[in-house]
């Protein structure tokens, strides 16, 4: 035993995720006293997790954050923010926005942020929880008539022969002049004061190192693109890790706040959430 105290970081097993441990995950930069374990799972698995507060450190949906808030509170940095362009509902045949009221939608799971944007979007929508890898195979087949992708699939959904029907982050942009508020990491609140603040330094560190030595976390990113090629995987990790991720800044942190007071106000959550940001 080291005897130093053991942090758990969750996240996805996804590039961008990859990305923005890199440098703690490969020990590149220090733990600041620390263990960290890193446990790898899909988001609407760490949503659920989340609930249950079983990690120190996790990766979230916004969406989720508002049903755990009590117990985490929101880093500043590790936001994954839509800039204009976030989850896409696609479909088989052209398909106006309109008749996604008479469809059923795939989305990747109850807590994730696409499912509450789509909800925002097209109040009442009936939805069918898929997960996020098997909603193109999905809307291909006709399972589904429309589904909401996420990750890499925003970029690689036409060469499915799949079309769009609306980015919502780029809706969200129009209707609020603000980035769409995706994912964010969550500290346990237990931990105390002093240890958040020490997180928050070393996962600032971690995204920063990455950012600085962007060709060989990007290498290292590209080992959790499934199947993604170099040039798509660095895009894809353009649009989730950027400065914004190092801190949200009060646009984001903006953004964040009123896609919560949206969902609560439609009736997609069941009360008002006040986010707390903490850390570097």
């Amino acid at each position: 035993m080291s005897g130093k105290q053991l942090i758990r970081v969750a996240h996805s097993p996804d590039s961008d995720d990859a990305f923005m441990f890199y440098a703690l995950a490969t020990e590149k930069i220090h733990t600041g006293g620390f263990d960290f374990a890193h446990e790898l799972h899909d988001i609407e698995s760490l949503n659920q997790a989340a609930l249950e507060g079983r990690y120190e450190v996790s990766a979230v949906s916004i969406h989720a954050y508002a049903y755990v808030h009590e117990r985490y509170a929101l880093l500043n940095s590790g936001a994954s923010m839509g800039e204009g362009y976030g989850p896409t509902v696609v479909s088989r045949t052209r398909m106006t926005p309109e008749r996604l009221g008479e469809v059923e939608v795939a989305v990747p799971g109850e807590w994730t942020s696409a499912r509450l944007a789509l909800g925002l979007y097209r109040p009442g929508v009936a939805v069918r929880v898929v997960p996020f890898d098997q909603i193109i195979p999905a809307v291909a087949s006709g399972m589904v008539e429309a589904g909401v992708i996420i990750h890499e699939g925003q970029l690689t959904y036409r060469d499915e022969g799949l079309a769009k029907v609306v980015d919502l982050g780029e809706w969200w942009k129009s209707e609020t002049g603000l980035p769409l508020p995706l994912g964010g990491n969550a500290v346990r609140r237990d931990l105390g004061p002093e240890v958040l603040a020490r997180l928050g330094t070393i996962l600032a560190e971690s995204i920063r190192f990455g950012l600085e030595h962007r060709e060989e976390a990007l290498n290292y990113a590209l080992q959790f693109g499934r199947g993604l090629d170099e040039e798509t995987g660095d895009r894809f990790v353009s649009m989730y890790v950027n400065e914004r991720t190092l801190d949200y800044g009060e646009e984001g942190r903006r953004a964040v706040q009123l896609f919560l007071d949206r969902g609560h106000e439609a009736g997609l959550l069941p009360q008002r959430v006040t986010v707390e940001f903490v850390g570097a």
